[in-house]
């Protein structure tokens, strides 16, 4: 139906549909497979429009959009035409390809009608060279201009023509315009019940082949009786009714690993044969049932068994029946699929946005008090180091004079690429970097609140950065399934790992990325491969580090699994991968903080409640943050007063795992440190800098006596 296409006449009715390419129909039913609620837009990422035998040009979108929508509409298809010049140095047109349905003599002689008629002038002589190819070659005068024949030929010729598609079809036995959807959805009906049909019918010959082969087996197991009994019958209906007279103990059944057998031939502990079993048996010649090798029989039965058990799980499983489905569909593509021989084209006011914008290189900020922009990468002088994750970002703009933000995260992207927005209540919101506000390195950017349509109760807790990849034929390919993982973990504890794929169909209002319980908020997410070491700090300073295979992948609405079990006082408060060359730094609400290297961390089964990550008393106080660093990163220390500190991550000294640390600040009466973060350079050099001169950014070495707290 679609890829063939079809035309037909009724009374009262007509259907008309143009061909589409094989691999395309496949890659759209296998699509809304795996998405019943797919759109039209991202049915046409997979399926573009038609594609007919001959190779021309398909000229506007909105005409295939919609008869995909409605199952009716038209559209332009145009011959391809190159400009060359001959030997002599005249111009040449070459028609490469004719529209769908256009005869090559016929538009030859139309063009020559029109020369004859001094309608086309331009042109001097034409003839035909093609051979399984089309090839015409049509000269020009010496002053003709090349693209205004070409324009002419299109416009007098059968070398632009339109097709008009009604996609009309006996559907339940009633005539129905269907649209793409619909009909997709019709034949996957339809697959279904062959496949259901199919599967009803090999179940049936592989339970009647069981049958035999159990009666085959029992037969070896009393060979003697039975040809005992054969040659001391006179004819072959008595040998039938002592062979179904014969009995058998049930254990004998069960010895020789009988799994299925008819209940109507078991009476209390005995076992009789059926009608076919005999029947089976007397139909063997003696030497045949002689030869039989009991070993071969039973691996023949254990296999149709396998099969039996395969067949039944296929009928009792939806899931099974789509697999198949697509399965066999992907084997025809790979069979008989094609390259697509028509070229689409869009006409003006049709070109999508990022067509029109260059995949320029650019840098994306976002500030600590929720400040976002873009800037050409250009701007930015060359660093030794890129982007780091986001943390807890207000996304309410704060009145605070404009020095006190700082560049809380930075981002190395293009400008197709997608941005991918958490928020603490578990909600996700995508936006492509060109539909950043703009702005020169020094600029404030604009409030995040501006930009997403965030809900007055959300701040951001995390950001990812999606590359933008597409595949040989164009298409968008970025939320594939081999596109990874992302990872979260909220604060009761609880992890989650969800497979890229699975936020695909983002909406501008956003979805939900992970179902969170009351009281309950997404504190941190991260990329991983499916092969990444987790760590989680909780507040009262236990850790817990795991494999991220221990979680299994689960749906986007879904609450997670536990990763750390805190106490009833305690949650989690960071979310770290470990990497190779990092540390763990840790940091307390009185300002003491320390680095561990990842091997003081053994490795752990998710759920458990942990081990020491700091050892929290009075003196240190709860911690507050923890975040993987480098020698060469820098952090930024944020207390309750409002005030920022910098400072430099290879100065806190490395301790093991039960210190307490050193101090990296000064707090004054009831100041405490409220959270922590790696700080991205801003283009100049970095300093270490209190927020004014009041503030005392002092840094101490000294560790802290654990004895003493």
């Amino acid at each position: 139906f679609l890829v063939n296409g079809s035309t037909g006449i009724a009374v009262g009715m007509a259907t008309n549909l143009a061909s589409h390419n094989l691999g395309e129909v496949v890659d759209a039913i296998c699509a809304q497979i795996d998405n019943s609620e797919i759109t039209l837009p991202e049915l046409m990422q997979h399926m573009k429009g038609p594609d007919f035998p001959v190779a021309c040009e398909i000229r506007g979108i909105r005409g295939i959009e919609e008869y995909f929508r409605t199952g009716r509409g038209s559209m332009r298809m145009r011959g391809r035409m190159e400009i060359e010049e001959n030997a002599n140095g005249r111009s040449i047109i070459i028609i490469r390809g004719v529209p769908y349905g256009v005869n090559r003599a016929t538009l030859q002689e139309r063009i020559a009608e029109l020369v004859n008629e001094k309608v086309l002038t331009g042109i001097s002589g034409m003839r035909d060279l093609s051979a399984e190819d089309t090839c015409i070659e049509i000269e020009l005068k010496r002053d003709a201009r090349p693209q205004v024949v070409m324009a002419q030929l299109f416009k007098l010729t059968s070398m632009e023509t339109s097709f008009s598609v009604n996609m009309l079809a006996i559907h339940k036995n009633r005539p129905k315009q269907l649209s793409l959807k619909e009909a997709i959805d019709a034949y996957i009906e339809h697959r279904r019940e062959v496949v259901i049909r199919r599967t009803r019918y090999l179940l049936g010959k592989a339970e009647e082949r069981a049958e035999l082969l159990e009666a085959f087996l029992l037969a070896l197991g009393h060979l003697d009786d039975f040809i005992k009994i054969i040659r001391n019958s006179k004819n072959r209906e008595e040998a039938r009714e002592r062979l179904a007279a014969y009995t058998f103990p049930v254990a004998t059944a069960e010895s020789l690993g009988i799994l299925i057998r008819s209940q109507a031939s078991i009476s209390g502990d005995t076992y009789t044969f059926s009608e076919r079993q005999v029947n089976a048996i007397l139909e063997l010649r003696l030497y045949q049932l002689t030869g039989m090798e009991q070993d071969k029989v039973k691996g023949e039965y254990d296999a149709v068994l396998a099969d039996i058990l395969d067949l039944m799980d296929i009928l009792a499983r939806e899931e099974r029946v789509l697999i198949i489905i697509k399965d066999e569909l992907r084997a025809i593509k790979d069979k008989f699929a094609t390259p697509r021989r028509c070229n689409i084209v869009a006409e003006v006011g049709e070109v999508a946005m990022e067509d029109l914008i260059a995949n320029d290189a650019m840098i994306v900020t976002l500030s600590h008090r929720g400040y976002v922009k873009r800037t050409l990468s250009s701007e930015y002088r060359v660093q030794g180091r890129g982007g780091k994750g986001l943390k807890g970002m207000e996304t309410r703009a704060s009145k605070k004079d404009e020095a006190d933000d700082f560049i809380e995260h930075l981002f190395s992207v293009q400008a197709h690429d997608y941005l991918l927005f958490f928020t603490n209540t578990g909600r996700m919101y995508v936006e492509r970097v060109y539909e950043l506000p703009e702005g020169s390195r020094t600029a404030m950017g604009r409030s995040i609140q501006n930009v997403l349509n965030l809900k007055p109760e959300e701040k951001i807790a995390a950001l990812l950065r999606l590359e933008r990849t597409v595949d040989e034929n164009g298409n968008d390919i970025t939320f594939r399934e081999e596109a990874g993982f992302v990872f979260f973990a909220t604060r009761s504890g609880k992890v989650k790992k969800t497979a890229v794929n699975e936020f695909r169909n983002y909406r501008k209002d956003g979805i939900i990325a992970i179902n969170l319980e009351e009281n309950n908020e997404l504190i941190g997410v991260r990329l991983t491969s499916g092969g990444d070491e987790i760590i989680l700090v909780t507040h009262e300073g236990l850790s817990l580090r795991f494999h991220e295979e221990d979680a299994r992948p689960l749906g986007r609405g879904t609450a997670g699994v536990m990763g750390i079990r805190p106490s009833e006082s305690d949650f989690v408060i960071g979310l770290a991968l470990v990497t190779q060359g990092s540390t763990l730094l840790v940091a307390s609400e009185n300002g003491i903080g320390k680095r561990t290297t990842f091997e003081d961390y053994r490795k752990q089964s998710r759920g458990g409640k942990g081990i020491i990550t700091m050892k929290v008393t009075d003196k240190t106080g709860p911690v507050v943050g923890a975040v993987t660093v480098t020698e060469e990163d820098e952090l930024m220390l944020m207390t309750s007063s409002g005030q920022s500190i910098r400072i430099r991550a290879a100065e806190v000294r490395e301790t093991g795992r039960n210190a307490q640390g050193v101090k990296l600040l000064t707090l004054k009466g009831n100041e405490k440190l409220q959270d922590i973060s790696i700080v991205i350079p801003d283009g100049e050099d970095s300093v270490i800098e209190g927020a004014d001169e009041n503030s005392e950014a002092t840094y101490d070495d000294t560790p802290i006596d654990n004895e003493e707290a």
